[in-house]
């Protein structure tokens, strides 16, 4: 099996490189990611539960999915790809910022990302794969951001980031 690739880039997202995921995250190098939101009417998230097996926040809350561009493809169509992938269904999806965070795991792994940020809508029930995601659960935001504060250790590192970053958006935008 190939190692996927990330995606390097500077602080103003241009590409200057590409590296083994893994090898990334050993260095801590700065690069291409994305973390897609799937909003439903109640104006609740759909959250998912990593896999048991996963090698780094198994079982740990996070937002709808999340990964890197491949080379080559847009973040609009890298989100569409992974969220297909991991919840089993295709829905609009677009850009609402961007930013870079890093976040270093209790494993010696650091993440160290340019996050573009997507949102998209959806009323139904995901078909998770089960090799990505262990369970799922709508959520309503400000529920959300108070489980957070009781329950710090139920989620991953980079959805409390992005979550906070999310949430500043949504206060100054409307969506």
């Amino acid at each position: 099996m190939i190692e996927e690739r990330v995606i390097l880039v500077n602080e103003n997202d241009d590409q200057i490189g590409t590296m083994p995921k893994m090898e990334a995250h050993e260095k801590a190098v700065l690069h291409r990611a994305f973390s897609v939101f799937i909003v439903n009417n109640n104006n609740e998230i759909m959250l998912q539960q990593r896999a048991h097996h996963k090698y780094h926040s198994p079982l740990l809350w996070t937002n709808t999915c999340c990964s890197h561009q491949r080379e080559g493809e847009t973040n609009i169509q890298a989100g569409t790809r992974r969220l297909f992938e991991e919840m089993g269904f295709v829905t609009d999806i677009k850009e609402l910022f961007h930013f870079i965070y890093k976040a270093p795991f209790d494993n010696g792994l650091t993440e160290h990302e340019l996050d573009h940020v997507l949102i998209g809508y959806y009323n139904e029930e995901p078909v998770i794969n089960l090799d990505e995601v262990e369970s799922w659960k709508w959520m309503k935001i400000e529920a959300i951001k108070l489980d957070m504060i009781n329950n710090p250790d139920k989620y991953t590192v980079w959805f409390k980031i992005i979550f906070d970053e999310f949430y500043h958006y949504l206060e100054d935008h409307k969506i």
